[in-house]
């Protein structure tokens, strides 16, 4: 079921879209994390927001 409604479509883009990926363990972290929660690396980076293929 899609999401027609603006509001709802930004605040569910945020939740699943905007976030940093841990390069040594892969954990989700937030976007203005300089370290990961998990393993303490500071190698971030941005989640993909496009399909890679």
């Amino acid at each position: 079921m899609p999401i027609t409604d603006p509001e709802k479509r930004e605040v569910v883009r945020k939740a699943l879209l905007e976030m940093t990926i841990c390069r040594k363990c892969y954990a989700r972290n937030p976007p203005n994390a300089t370290k990961c929660r998990r393993c303490r690396s500071t190698r971030l980076r941005p989640k993909r927001r496009e399909r890679a293929g």
